[in-house]
Formats: C-alpha cells, sequence, structure tokens
C-alpha cells in the first residue's frame, strides 16, 4: 500500500489554481524532496496532507484513508512559521504534546534538547527565532509518526546548526514511515534524499529517484533543479 496516494488532486484559492490534477503515489521509508520555487504549491500540497486544507477536486488518502481524524494522528506536521506560545515553557509544551499524541515520545524530545543543550525551564521568548524552531523540528521528529512534512525546517537556522538538524531528521523518523520535506536549502539536504518531486505552477514537472536524476543529467540536484526550473 502507498504512504500518500493522490489523484487529479486539484485546489483553487478563488479563481487561482494553486494544485492542477496532482497524482502521485509516495511509497513508505523514503526521504522525499518537494522543490519548486516561490508559489509553486509546496506548502498548499502539505497542507491538504496535513489535514490544513480541503482539496478543491480530486482525492488524496494517506495509509488508505481519507484525511481526517485518523490521519492526523499518523501525521507529523512542521509549518513554516513558529505557532507555539511564547509565553509557554518547554517542558510544559512536551507535556501538552504528551497529552495530544499518543505516539509522542518524550524521553526523546528531552534527549535531543539536552543535545543542542536548550533548557526545558526556559520560555521560548527567551530564544531566538532560530533556537525556537529547534524546538519545533523537536517536537514533530519525537513522534513515531508513518508521515513526517517539514516546511523549510532548515529556513531560520545558521549553516552550523545545519548538520544537527539534518542528522536530527534522519536518526529519528520512524523508519517504516516518510518524510517530505519542502526546502530551498537543495545542496544541503541532497545527500538524505532518497526521491525528489518537482512542483511548477501547481503541476509535477519530476518525481523521480535522486540516483536517477544524477545519472540521467549528469550533475548535482542543485544542478539539475536549476536547469528544470531556469527562466
Amino acid at each position: 500500500m502507498s504512504l500518500v496516494e493522490c489523484r487529479a488532486l486539484t485546489k483553487y484559492y478563488g479563481n487561482k489554481l494553486a494544485l492542477n490534477q496532482v497524482n502521485l503515489d509516495l511509497q513508505p521509508g523514503k526521504i522525499i524532496g518537494l522543490l519548486g520555487p516561490n508559489g509553486s504549491g509546496k506548502t498548499t500540497f502539505i497542507k491538504i496532507c496535513a489535514g490544513l486544507l480541503t482539496p478543491s477536486s480530486g482525492d488524496i488518502r494517506i495509509c488508505g484513508s481519507t484525511i481526517g481524524p485518523q490521519t492526523k494522528a499518523r501525521v507529523a506536521f512542521l509549518p513554516e512559521r513558529t505557532y507555539l506560545s511564547t509565553w509557554t515553557k518547554v517542558k510544559d509544551i512536551l507535556d501538552f504534546f504528551e497529552e495530544m499524541y499518543d505516539n509522542f515520545q518524550k524521553e526523546v524530545a528531552y534527549k535531543m534538547l539536552a543535545d543542542l543543550g536548550i533548557n526545558p525551564d526556559d520560555k521560548l521568548r527567551s530564544m531566538s527565532k532560530g533556537t525556537r524552531e529547534k524546538v519545533q523540528l523537536i517536537l514533530v521528529m519525537s513522534r513515531k509518526a508513518d508521515l513526517y512534512l517539514l516546511d523549510e525546517p532548515m529556513g531560520g537556522v545558521d549553516p552550523a546548526a545545519r548538520d544537527y538538524i539534518l542528522n536530527t531528521i534522519i536518526t529519528n523518523y520512524n523508519p517504516e514511515g516518510s518524510i517530505l520535506i519542502s526546502t530551498h536549502l537543495i545542496s544541503d539536504v541532497e545527500n538524505i534524499l532518497d526521491d525528489v518531486i518537482m512542483i511548477k505552477q501547481g503541476n509535477i514537472v519530476c518525481h523521480d529517484s535522486v540516483d536517477n536524476l544524477r545519472m540521467n543529467y549528469d550533475k548535482s540536484l542543485d544542478d539539475v533543479f536549476r536547469e528544470v526550473f531556469r527562466c
């Protein structure tokens, strides 16, 4: 069974087409890059998978189920923007996640906080933007989910922290699940990706393995992206 199945998935915002008849089958056990220019439909697709947006038409299933409470329990979503209350202590957020999600592993979260030197007694408002984003990533990756949706997980962190974040992603996700990661930092994630989906103006223009793309183009993934989306 496919982890994610899309058939003619379409989304409009008013008269603006955001996703156009998308057909996809995503398999478990993969780290998949979702790549495309700004406004191409990446975040729209991720939010539909997370159950935050409703398609205009078409069908999407996760683990064989239509989007709803059952799929939301199996999907861990990291949005591009911070959504946590900045007045809350980190340890209180961990307690909340433990109550909310049966698959939240608090001991894993505390270990990652310790690795990054983040004090669980600190409030988010005392942290830099990059550190708050690390806390959000820790919350997501501490769930034993079937599908992890990461929307620009490294957008606000310094280059020195990216290696740790990538290592956190590849060592803490459920190996029976998959990660869908949207990012513009292609050279940073290239070595951890199995497959790539490229999307332009709501249309899937490429869905292939990274190895096939490198072999067919005889270029790095970053260079393939620049060629496919050359202005």
